[in-house]
């Protein structure tokens, strides 16, 4: 069954048209002092290569066959001396080329972090983590490598050829214009190969992100996995993918390795005419014709052979060229998108979100022709707790999403102490306002860490005492490290419990102005759902709250209750108003209290769990 959320990789089927190319290059406009630098040690130390070989030719000419030992000694010392510039030169541009890729993986991959803090939520409930992660690793890697080592080792090879021509028109004019012969063709080859190298690149760039994605699945969700013992079925989509993976690398692989050949095949056609060539002089000797020397011979057969490293060189760029262009694609494609929620022009900071919520007729859908909320009214006082209920998929999460702006109303307006709440910044909201999921996030580090996640300016006193606020300092003290405890990526280390009371000592260290508890007691056992409760009620004093809960027990005490069905208020009271309605909220109730009593008469009793998502009206 297809997924309306489900995310598509892009097709990038377009043809090239060096845009993204120049995009990727444009990347090193920041460091131009760098590239300029390493570019030309590459150009004088390529001109000493070429240089080396017309001195062989010196050597053999007016040294050795000339029996000049003047000649020769003077020759030699300018090869040795300059053997030694041009060693200080190639250190030069590795180091240059080298810290110039640093600093473009860092500018990029900031570029891309950057981004995504500014991306809405929804990009993140469409784009998997896997694409995201291949996009700022991967990608960033290949176009780093492209504008440094890429841009080295095409202009070493670009200056060698010039600068070898060069040399072969001083000693043969005619035999350097077979030679150049050999380069047009070369580009009309490459133009050949170039449409179908990087079609099949974009295609390993795909099906990388989707290996990426099905790793960070899998190796998340180990747990359920290995429980229901889908290892089978996890190995062979995986499997499926892989051999996708080998299929496109393969052709990929293929054609690259085609592109030398054909390239060393012309060049060994060019050697041999040259070779011809020289031999027909060489024949004609008696004849008076003019011949270059054996010195100037052995010189144009190494400029030749020398040539064909460059040209091999070069098509091994242009092949990585076309992978770096399939990945900037999938990088610039990240930095185009445009967050759905942005702030206005003129948008302010009031300074404080305290004051009455007003929704406003407001209508929400997450796709086009299926409505989450519609027209949806509802004031809420300021320091008022308000508790939501209801089946799932009726709009609980979607008042509280819109409450935080991770979205915005498709129509109607939501008022902030009076105020149209997208007339102020997104900082201006968020940062005011405290959540605790279902599911506590809790990030890398420590216990005291991910407590001062909620005010990085906290003294360790402030830490604590947040702690104490919500029954959270006695479990912590019992660990072997206190506060300075690690607690595991994700908090893997603590239970759902402690996790959920470290995220309210973040939530009170925050101080917000609107506190939200989606569903936070849940999935812990009954006496943490007892601290967990008490925490809450600190919490709550003085402030707007919203909790959506499965336990009734966790909003007995709420100012109203609002029961949501079909994106609509269906009741709304207080516990005991609702009770005496004997509608949906009594029906839920009474199940749910009917369980527990059962449960503590009869430990053993199989009986039916009802949550307020799953109870539906009578």
């Amino acid at each position: 069954m297809s997924n309306p959320h489900e995310f598509e990789e892009e097709e990038f089927t377009t043809q090239f048209n060096g845009n993204t190319l120049r995009r990727i290059f444009a990347q090193t406009l920041p460091h131009w002092p760098f590239l300029a630098g390493f570019i030309v040690l590459i150009a004088g130390a390529s001109f000493l290569d070429s240089y080396f070989t017309y001195l062989s030719k010196l050597i053999i000419d007016d040294g050795i066959i000339a029996r000049d030992m003047d000649a020769l000694i003077r020759v030699l010392t300018i090869y040795a001396s300059l053997m030694v510039l041009q060693a200080l030169m190639v250190f030069g541009f590795i180091y240059t080329t080298g810290l110039l890729g640093e600093r473009i993986r860092y500018d990029l991959r900031k570029q891309l972090f950057k981004h995504l803090q500014k991306l809405s939520l929804s990009y993140y409930n469409k784009t998997p983590v896997g694409w995201i992660m291949s996009r700022v690793t991967s990608d960033t890697d290949r176009l780093a490598e492209l504008v440094t080592w890429g841009i080295l080792d095409a202009s070493w090879s670009i200056f060698n050829i010039v600068t070898a021509i060069y040399f072969m028109v001083l000693i043969d004019a005619p035999l350097a214009a077979i030679v150049s012969v050999v380069i047009p063709v070369i580009v009309i080859v490459a133009i050949q190969f170039k449409q179908r190298i990087i079609v099949e690149y974009r295609k390993v760039r795909k099906i990388n992100s989707q290996i990426t994605g099905h790793y960070n699945e899998t190796i998340t969700g180990v747990r359920v996995i290995k429980s229901l013992g889908r290892e089978p079925e996890n190995l062979a989509a995986f499997g499926v993918l892989s051999h996708n993976m080998y299929r496109a690398g393969y052709r990929a692989a293929w054609l690259s390795a085609l592109f030398l050949p054909t390239v060393q095949l012309i060049s060994a056609l060019a050697v041999g005419a040259i070779i011809y060539y020289s031999g027909w002089q060489v024949n004609r000797v008696d004849l008076g014709v003019t011949t270059i020397s054996i010195g100037g011979i052995q010189a144009f057969i190494t400029y030749v052979t020398f040539m064909l490293w460059p040209v091999q060189e070069m098509a091994r760029v242009y092949a990585e060229m076309q992978q770096a262009i399939a990945s900037g694609e999938r990088i610039f494609s990240l930095l185009d998108a445009q967050p759905d929620i942005v702030d206005r022009p003129g948008a302010t900071d009031p300074g404080s979100l305290r004051g009455d919520i007003h929704f406003d007729n407001v209508s929400f859908y997450y796709e086009e022709g299926s409505p989450v909320l519609t027209n949806f009214n509802l004031l809420v006082k300021q320091g008022e707790t308000i508790a939501l209920v209801g089946p799932t998929g009726g709009g609980k999460s979607t008042i509280v999403n819109l409450i935080c702006r991770f979205f915005e109303p498709k129509s109607g307006v939501i008022r902030i102490n009076g105020t149209d709440y997208t007339t102020l910044t997104q900082h201006a909201i968020q940062s005011r306002i405290g959540m605790v999921l279902q599911t506590p996030h809790l990030f890398s580090g420590t216990v005291r860490e991910n407590i001062r996640y909620g005010r990085l300016d906290a003294t360790d006193e402030e830490i604590e005492a947040a702690a104490r606020t919500v029954g959270a300092h006695e479990f912590i003290s019992a660990l072997e490290k206190g506060y300075d405890e690690p607690v595991g990526e994700g908090g893997s280390l603590l239970s759902v419990g402690q996790k959920q009371l470290i995220s309210l000592a973040r939530a009170v260290l925050a101080n917000p102005d609107i506190f939200i508890m989606d569903e936070a007691t849940s999935s812990v056992d009954t006496l943490t759902e007892a601290l967990i409760q008490q925490g809450m009620e600190v919490l709550m004093q003085g402030r707007t709250s919203f909790v959506i809960a499965h336990r009734l027990s966790t909003i007995r005490n709420a100012d109203r209750i609002l029961v949501i069905e079909n994106g609509r208020i269906s009741e709304m009271g207080t516990h005991s108003e609702l009770l005496r309605l004997r509608g949906h909220y009594y029906r839920l109730y009474t199940q749910q209290f009917r369980r527990e009593l059962e449960r503590e008469y009869n430990p053993f009793a199989q009986t039916e769990q009802v949550t307020a998502a799953e109870a539906t009206p009578a």
